[in-house]
């Protein structure tokens, strides 16, 4: 089980004034009970709370099968909503405290934190730069999604009051109209980035094609409430198909839903973080 990973108290740095923090994981055996990853002044300044959830995101997405390996959650900095923050190149269940990273929206890492970042950054930092009403993304892999990607013919549209969110049919992100046929289906520089976002729109979520899903939320805690539901959906919606014809929510079901579920989000957020932290 994850144990709970929280900012500690800074220890003195001999080479310089300047503090150095760690976080605690039990995850991470090679760097001892500590992990010496330094959390650098930009990372500091940002309120300990927000990264104290954005841990918990990594947890709480890998707990619940949305990412294993493989995935990603970034966070905007509420106070310089020009830069978000996204843990650096790792599995999400062994992101602490000390592996989060701070990045323009360009997808440049601040401060000359020289650590490999996720490839990917670039899906966030074009989403944040085309929403400012987003404040969280959650990329993942997710299998239960993967089918509603590849399908033309079938959209993932919700079909559960607790996925009402989704509005209506989930835009699909095809590569190859923004990457052309030589591509790795990785979104990798920031044209892909715009282009995703574009296809997202509006929208909570959207499918890629071969690849996963992202979801966005106001707030991480709400994007991690999206992409559990947008994969529990996706499964449910498959499963009914194969019994018979679905009756899928109507327009102002999901409306009146959506009002009503996005005011529980804080009751699921309290039970998965508890488990999370095992």
């Amino acid at each position: 089980m994850l144990q709970h990973c929280s900012l500690l108290a800074p220890r003195s740095n001999e080479k310089s004034s300047e503090p150095l923090w760690y976080a605690t994981s039990s995850e991470a055996p090679e760097a001892g009970s500590l992990v010496a990853a330094r959390v650098w002044r930009g990372v500091i300044d940002a309120d300990p709370a927000l990264i104290g959830d954005l841990v918990s995101a990594n947890h709480i997405l890998f707990r619940h099968g949305i990412v294993d390996a493989f995935g990603h959650v970034s966070v905007r900095d509420g106070e310089r909503p020009g830069r978000f923050f996204l843990a650096r190149n790792m599995a999400p269940a062994l992101v602490a405290a000390g592996d989060v990273m701070a990045f323009g929206l360009d997808g440049t890492p601040e401060a000359g934190d020289g650590r490999p970042p996720y490839l990917e950054r670039f899906i966030h930092g074009s989403i944040y730069r085309a929403r400012p009403d987003v404040g969280a993304v959650v990329h993942s892999h997710a299998a239960s999604v993967i089918p509603f990607g590849v399908v033309r013919s079938v959209a993932l549209r919700p079909v559960f009051h607790m996925s009402s969110f989704l509005g209506g049919p989930v835009p699909v992100f095809e590569i190859r109209d923004a990457a052309g046929p030589d591509n790795d289906l990785m979104v990798r520089d920031e044209p892909l980035g715009d282009a995703l976002a574009a296809v997202l729109g509006a929208g909570p979520a959207v499918l890629m094609r071969g690849h996963g899903a992202t979801v966005v939320g106001a707030d991480v805690r709400q994007a991690v409430f999206r992409a559990i539901y947008t994969s529990a959906n996706a499964g449910l919606q498959a499963e009914s198909m194969r019994l018979g014809e679905v009756t899928f929510l109507s327009g102002e079901e999901t409306a009146r839903s959506a009002v009503t579920n996005a005011g529980q989000v804080e009751r699921a957020w309290s039970l998965w973080r508890r488990e999370a932290q095992g």
